[in-house]
């Protein structure tokens, strides 16, 4: 990434040969920003770059959005949401067993004294997020797939905006201007919202990415035109030398000097192979993208109540949320489609769902709700970066930034302590 924001002294940064496995927005970014800094970096996924979350998240760079998932009061109404069956949040009860000692985790950590601080770690990640956007959209030849916007949460009754007045006021203590809005300004923005909404918080100085998956294509592609090497290929080992890494696929064995481990929810197997174990869950994302909506938005809109988001994106209107907890491997769930379905009809009235695409992703969580960002442990020349849960798009810029800090060693521009991994182990 070309920025002005940040001057390293050249004379002390090595150039190396370097492996970025994962190519989903983190791991594009990385690649580029990396390749741009004078090393020679190859990228290597089992799938085709931006196919995973990349391609079909919300698309919002949720600037304010740093406050802990595991929050008291996000705790406090999951009980209810598990009992709806069109609620946010659902786990399949023959996962329970298997993620009880992580969800013992996300309980402690919600209701940990840290919260406030944890918010402004992630806030060095979120924040710059537009503006390093629209420079490196702008270096891609893509400026047009970043659009600056406002963006509405919306809800049905005054109690549900009242709850979410707590986190708002975090978000308006670091700057955010955020309005409360009534349901006439809520019709006055959004005609074709359902009449059922009344309350609103309108938040300013936001962005979305109209078309997540063509963002990561194209970023993709000029990292191959300016000399990056890209392998379709699955990892199957890491082993680890004393001057080098070598990743190992069915059909070779690539010899590194640094390695970026980048791959989201697969993150934690990759990593397994160098006998680190991190207890990363996943949470599973689904999605509707309404081809031919009838009915319009002009910017992005969080459903409050049942927490999702609505878009309007390049090929249609995307609603896209909700949280499953059911690993990696079980299949897609109907039950949750048809959910998101219910939902975005109700939240637009006249939405045509006919020829909808269906979607589901792999949102990789930590029980802190904190990103993993370090070298590993007990080898400088492993970096690791992944774990973004709901932000991996809004945080890439400014993660991608901080791995070239790594990669180089020297000092990371923004403090990266909290997103040690030495926390998990």
């Amino acid at each position: 990434m070309h920025s002005s924001t940040y001057n390293a002294d050249k004379n002390t940064e090595k150039t190396s040969s370097v492996t970025v496995i994962g190519a989903g927005i983190v791991g594009v970014v990385t690649a580029i920003n990396l390749l741009r800094e004078g090393h020679k970096v190859t990228l290597i996924d089992r799938a085709k770059p931006g196919s995973g979350c990349s391609f079909g998240n919300a698309g919002l760079l949720a600037r304010s959005s740093f406050v802990p998932l595991t929050s008291p009061s996000t705790l406090l109404q999951a009980p209810g949401w598990l009992l709806r069956p069109d609620g946010p949040l659902s786990v399949r009860w023959s996962y329970l067993l298997k993620i009880i000692p992580w969800l013992y985790n996300y309980i402690k950590a919600g209701f940990s004294n840290e919260l406030e601080q944890r918010g402004e770690a992630v806030y060095q990640l979120t924040g710059p997020s537009v503006v390093m956007f629209e420079q490196l959209a702008a270096s891609v030849d893509c400026s047009d797939l970043v659009v600056k916007t406002d963006y509405l949460q919306v809800y049905r009754t005054r109690g549900k905006l009242l709850k979410a007045e707590s986190d708002m006021n975090a978000r308006r203590a670091l700057g955010f201007n955020i309005n409360t809005v009534d349901a006439d300004k809520l019709r006055e923005l959004e005609p074709d919202l359902s009449a059922d909404f009344k309350y609103g918080h309108h938040i300013l100085g936001h962005g979305y990415i109209k078309d997540p998956e063509a963002l990561v294509l194209a970023i993709h592609q000029q990292f191959c035109l300016e000399g990056g090497v890209y392998i379709q290929q699955t990892v199957t080992d890491i082993v680890q030398r004393v001057d080098k890494c070598e990743v190992v696929t069915a059909e070779q064995s690539i010899s590194t000097d640094k390695l970026v481990i980048a791959a989201g929810a697969f993150s934690a197997r990759l990593i397994a192979a160098t006998n680190i174990n991190i207890p990363l869950e996943t949470e599973r994302g689904y999605h509707i993208t309404c081809l031919s909506a009838e009915v319009r938005l002009n910017r992005p809109v969080m459903e409050g109540d049942n927490k999702f988001l609505a878009t309007p994106m390049q090929m249609g209107l995307r609603f896209a949320g909700t949280v499953e907890l059911a690993g990696l491997d079980a299949p897609l769930n109907r039950r949750r489609i048809k959910s998101l379905q219910r939902s975005a009809s109700k939240m637009m009235p006249g939405l045509n769902i006919d020829n909808s695409s269906e979607w589901l992703g792999f949102r990789p969580t930590l029980s802190d709700s904190l990103p993993v960002i370090c070298t590993a442990p007990d080898n400088k020349r492993i970096i690791y970066a992944f774990g973004h849960q709901h932000l991996g798009l809004t945080c890439a810029p400014m993660t991608a930034a901080v791995v070239a800090d790594l990669v180089a060693e020297r000092q990371p521009r923004i403090d990266i302590s909290r997103f040690d991994v030495k926390r998990l182990l």
